[in-house]
């Protein structure tokens, strides 16, 4: 995939997601970008997948542009970014400008993946931990592949709105509203004893939070002050290492009288196939060592590219047992769930 296809490709899933800006965004870099420059260059001959279910380098572009219009809001960008509205040739103007000048800025926020950890996907994760809760009957211990700062391993401090209740925690530092259809989940206490996530980049720092927010996209205000919240709470901790490493490792530890609760969103695309395969390994033999004291619930909302319809697949496996369950399905930053 070339790189002007990759960027009309995410400009159109940027639009399906509710962001007519970053559509628009898109849409102009991929008419109007050249390799003229060693910048523009290295986008233009990228090694490796340039799509969103690669590298996602249009949203690593998208998040460096936006990364600079927060670092410096009297800019010519900032400016012509929303709320401000501008015709095409003044963004434009607003852009070209900023590649160049920034050029060195951009180039380093180039290296590493979006990592947007979406709060919203805690609307999926919340229910599946309730399933697992009222399934096994324990606390939980949770681990979190691809955790980047954490937000969502806090989801045991939120709520989640269904049909004019809420689920989750009594008093949630945040309540998330996605559009939710299908049965509900169980209403059940849920308790977490012990929570870890990793990451090979992980957003920890004071200063992380505003790459944090560079990913947000500039037209979705909302999603700015739930990440706000999640960001009050007390961060847990992230261990800066490869998945596969840390799972090994996470694994090989006996959690009795809980339930040792794994999860990802939106990460797997991101691990190298033998990434996966070792953690398939490691997750494999847990599994064959768990018990009704000590179980094993995994959870994955991933991307299937479509292959069962929109948005991610939700599926749950918990063992003893070896149950697969078929959770349904959610928009990818968690606007709306089909429960299953």
């Amino acid at each position: 995939m070339s790189l002007p296809d990759a960027l009309r490709d995410q400009a159109s899933h940027c639009k399906a997601l509710g962001s007519p800006f970053m559509a628009r965004l898109l849409l102009l870099l991929a008419d109007r970008l050249n390799p003229d420059a060693p910048l523009t260059q290295r986008l233009f001959s990228w090694r490796g997948d340039l799509s969103p279910h690669g590298d996602s380098v249009p949203l690593r572009l998208a998040g460096a542009l936006h990364a600079h219009v927060l670092r410096a809001p009297d800019s010519e960008l900032a400016r012509a970014y929303p709320p401000h509205e501008v015709s095409n040739e003044k963004l434009w103007g607003a852009i070209n400008q900023t590649l160049s000048a920034e050029a060195e800025f951009l180039d380093a926020f180039l290296n590493s993946p979006p990592q947007t950890n979406e709060v919203r996907r805690s609307a999926a994760a919340l229910p599946a931990a309730l399933v697992v809760a009222d399934h096994f009957g324990l606390p939980l211990t949770l681990s979190e592949l691809g955790a980047s700062a954490g937000l969502n391993l806090t989801f045991d401090r939120y709520a989640v709105q269904i049909g004019g209740q809420s689920y989750g925690a009594l008093d949630p530092a945040l309540t998330l509203t996605p559009d939710w259809t299908g049965p509900p989940p169980p209403a059940v206490p849920l308790t977490v004893i012990d929570r870890r996530g990793v990451d090979l980049n992980p957003l920890t720092a004071p200063e992380d939070a505003q790459r944090l927010r560079a990913y947000l996209w500039a037209d979705q205000p909302e999603r700015r002050v739930l990440t706000n919240a999640a960001l009050a709470l007390p961060r847990p901790q992230i261990d800066r290492a490869d998945a596969a490493d840390w799972l090994e490792e996470r694994l090989s530890q006996i959690h009795t009288g809980s339930t040792h609760f794994l999860f990802h969103t939106i990460a797997w695309q991101y691990f190298p196939d033998a990434v996966q395969a070792r953690c398939e390994t490691a997750i494999q033999a847990a599994a064959d060592h768990a018990t009704p004291d000590a179980p094993l619930a995994w959870f994955s909302m991933e991307s299937d590219n479509g292959a069962g319809g929109e948005g991610a697949k939700l599926t749950l496996r918990l063992w003893p047992g070896a149950l697969v369950l078929d959770l349904g399905r959610a928009d990818f930053h968690g606007r709306w769930i089909n429960w299953s």
